[in-house]
């Protein structure tokens, strides 16, 4: 009867230790609300805040720091008349890029989508940070699963101008 027990002990101790934990710590499920919910006010805060400004015309450099191929990187400096893209040209070059690679981030309104997309998504990890001014997205950070390498997105706006 001893053996039979201490063989069952053995064994639950040796499959409990063999099990891979996937499960998050039970903090982190409220936590991840809690700064969805803060996401959402300074998305909502600063998209209006954007549209207050009522700009259609401006261009930005953007990076795309990703793990994708070189030409998806930039940065490239996007330019936008009237609320639709005119063009996308390499720093590095001056040439014009292709425009597929970009095409989730050729707008501001575009990049707000982009956090909206990660909120919905529940991302494990967003960070952004916004133009106290005008109100659009000057870095985006997403993790959307803290399981899974080389998935993580990190965008840079810069030299963000107003066109007449």
């Amino acid at each position: 009867m001893r053996l039979s027990t201490s063989i069952s002990l053995g064994l639950l101790l040796f499959l409990s230790m063999a099990t891979p934990t996937i499960s998050q710590p039970a903090l982190a499920k409220p936590q991840l609300v809690a700064t969805n919910k803060l996401n959402v006010r300074q998305l909502t805060f600063n998209r209006n805040l954007w549209n207050k400004q009522n700009i259609s015309s401006y261009r930005y450099t953007l990076s795309n720091s990703c793990f994708c191929i070189t030409d998806a990187r930039g940065p490239v400096i996007i330019e936008v008349r009237n609320g639709k893209t005119t063009s996308i040209t390499s720093v590095a070059t001056g040439n014009p890029v292709n425009p597929d690679f970009f095409q989730n981030y050729d707008t501001i309104p575009k990049l707000f989508n982009v956090i909206q997309d990660a909120i919905a998504r529940q991302a494990s990890s967003l960070t952004v940070s916004y133009d106290h001014q005008l109100g659009y997205p000057k870095q985006i950070n997403i993790d959307y699963d803290a399981q899974i390498a080389d998935e993580e997105l990190f965008l840079t706006v810069e030299n963000f101008q107003v066109i007449q």
